[in-house]
Parts: structure tokens; sequence; C-alpha cells
């Protein structure tokens, strides 16, 4: 199993090499709670995270969002009472790639480490 949490997210260009059907299938057989959303026209990782209340999950969409910054990958982040959505994909490609393999993991951690 490959250890995403302890790569780098790096620069996504226009050109980059989308995930393989492969790498999806076995990110997702890894990691279970996360699901391949078709909601639109390409692929999307989703997950859903519960909290006690508002304020707890305002602050781990934070926590995402100031990761978001820190790699340079930004997810869409739907925040409501007691739940956090949060959808990865690469922009420029309107695909998965890696980075969001990476940025899923640590999306987990963060969660695990805040939970």
């Amino acid at each position: 199993m490959v250890n995403y949490a302890s790569k780098i997210c790096q620069a996504c260009s226009a050109d980059a090499t989308a995930a393989t059907t492969r790498e999806i299938e076995e990110f997702l057989r890894t990691h279970q709670d996360w699901n391949l959303s078709t909601e639109v026209d390409f692929p999307q990782l989703k997950r859903e995270y519960t909290f006690r209340n508002f304020a707890d999950a305002q602050k781990f969409a934070n926590l995402i969002g100031d990761l978001a910054e820190k790699e340079g990958h930004h997810p869409s982040i739907l925040l409501e009472y007691g739940k956090v959505t949060v959808l990865w994909w690469s922009h420029k490609i309107k695909s998965l790639h890696i980075n969001d393999f990476i940025l899923s993991s640590k999306t987990e951690e963060i969660y695990k480490f805040n939970n």
C-alpha cells in the first residue's frame, strides 16, 4: 500500500497524466471511506465527515483550507451543521491525479488527529 500522506503535492500542469483506473481502484480499496463521485463530467474523490456541532465542523474545514493553501491544491469543501463534505480532483486536467490521493490521505490524517 502506498503511503500517500507522506508525499508532497507537486504542481499539476494541463498536460499532466491522469490517474489510471487501476490506481483509482487501488486507492479506493485501501481508503474505504472515500468514494468516486461522478456528479460532474469527470471523477472526483468524495468523503463526508461528521462532527458534534457546527464549530467542530468549521474548525476541520478551516484546517483543510490551510492544507490546500500549503500544498497548492484546492478541493471543494461544503460546510454544514455537523458535517463537512470534501471533494478532491485536479482542476487543470478535470480528472484525478496522484495529488488527489495525497491530499485525500492528508485530509484523513487531519480528521483522525482532530476528532
